[in-house]
């Protein structure tokens, strides 16, 4: 009887428990628990954060999706999450958009700290961490059987990339890096214009560009919140389109700037924008054009953070980096490949040679038989003066006034 009794018990636990998972994508032997660490997921995107919740174990403990809500908002049904029960198990999810992330009482936090940037210069970065939490209200008794469910979350964005362009003959090279641990995604680009208008963009011909052609260069964001601006930390070329190339050409970094490089625009907008003169490098003088390829370090920061990581030049005596509170390092550099910009060279094959050779021969021919002819119809008129006879001297007294 007592075996009876113990079988009924369990097989109304089982249907009790199966009840309670009836109509979602729950496993009764994997999902009758309460909720762990490894429950919530979360993805750390360009516009917005994804926050996924195993629905499951959120059912064992007594609640509904409606009572999971972002940081306590459980009266604002912008803050909650809405069931995908696609997948097993069952979750919910939750979309928080970088442009309005404080409408759920998120928070971004920008830190900032010294350090070296993807190339070992050394420069101001930060690091901007967006965090908050899901929770479920507490019940208006003084005691509850029901456990307090709280998920925290967190995304760590470091704010510098390097933007390389590598396909400069086609004018532009977008990128978007893939997400990864946190790291802060964007799409940014490295785009060249013929004029100072920066609308159209730069078509190199198949001689390649003449060399001192200036070139306008600009580093924009999209898909970006507004609240970020670019800030070119370091631009520099290269004879590949290796950005690690131990032979490279600074164009600027800080308040180190090449006599031909003018800098436009930088730290104020989503658009960095400088100009340069085209140069060939020495180690091509063997071929018939030079390749140029352009990269540049590339940091994201706030509006009114940014001038405080503008370099001070002139005889402004140097923001003091000593007094800013130690922060994280950066890491996760995104590396967008192109190009290259291609330049003329001055040399000349043999044939041409062989022809300029022929020309400066007659040239010079010309110029003798001229010099000849000069000096003989000299020499002609000389004979002739030197046979005239003197005509004799006319009669009469001559003016004093000559005198």
């Amino acid at each position: 009887m007592e075996r009876i009794c113990l079988v009924l018990l369990l097989l109304s636990k089982v249907l009790g428990v199966s009840a309670q998972f009836n109509g979602f994508n729950c496993d009764a032997n994997f999902h009758s628990r309460f909720p762990a660490e490894r429950d919530i997921s979360v993805y750390c995107g360009v516009q917005t954060i994804t926050l996924k919740i195993n629905f499951c174990p959120v059912l064992f403990s007594g609640y509904t999706d409606t009572d999971l809500a972002l940081n306590g908002r459980h009266g604002d049904a912008h803050c909650r999450g809405f069931i995908n029960n696609n997948t097993f198990p069952t979750v919910v999810l939750f979309s928080i958009s970088l442009s309005t992330l404080e409408a759920c009482g998120n928070s971004l936090v920008v830190s900032t700290a010294q350090g070296p940037n993807a190339y070992g210069n050394l420069s101001l970065v930060q690091i901007g961490n967006v965090s908050g939490y899901i929770d479920t209200p507490d019940p208006p008794t003084i005691i509850s059987y029901l456990p307090g469910l709280l998920y925290k979350f967190s995304c760590s964005y470091p704010l510098e990339y390097l933007v390389n362009n590598t396909q400069l003959a086609s004018s532009a090279a977008a990128i978007s890096v893939k997400e990864s641990n946190g790291t802060f995604v964007s799409t940014l680009s490295l785009i060249l214009y013929n004029d100072s208008s920066y609308v159209q963009q730069l078509s190199i011909p198949m001689a390649g560009l003449t060399l001192k052609t200036r070139i306008f260069a600009a580093v924009r964001a999209t898909n970006l919140d507004r609240r970020w601006n670019v800030l070119m930390d370091y631009c520099y070329t290269t004879p590949s389109g290796n950005p690690n190339d131990d032979l490279r050409y600074d164009l600027f970094f800080g308040c180190d700037r090449d006599p031909q490089t003018t800098v436009f625009e930088n730290g104020k907008s989503q658009m960095g924008r400088f100009s340069f003169e085209v140069f060939r490098f020495v180690k091509h003088k063997n071929q018939k054009m030079s390749t140029v390829f352009l990269h540049c370090v590339t940091k994201l920061c706030r509006s009114d953070d940014c001038p405080m990581l503008m370099p001070i030049c002139g005889r402004r005596k140097k923001r003091d980096i000593s007094e800013i509170p130690p922060s994280y390092s950066t890491s996760g550099n995104a590396m967008v490949t192109a190009g290259p910009i291609i330049t003329r060279s001055a040399q000349l094959s043999s044939t041409d040679l062989r022809m300029n050779s022929v020309t400066g021969a007659l040239i010079s021919g010309v110029i003798i038989l001229a010099v000849m002819s000069m000096c003989f119809f000299v020499f002609s008129l000389t004979l002739l003066k030197g046979k005239r006879t003197p005509p004799d001297a006319l009669p009469g007294a001559r003016n004093p006034a000559f005198n």
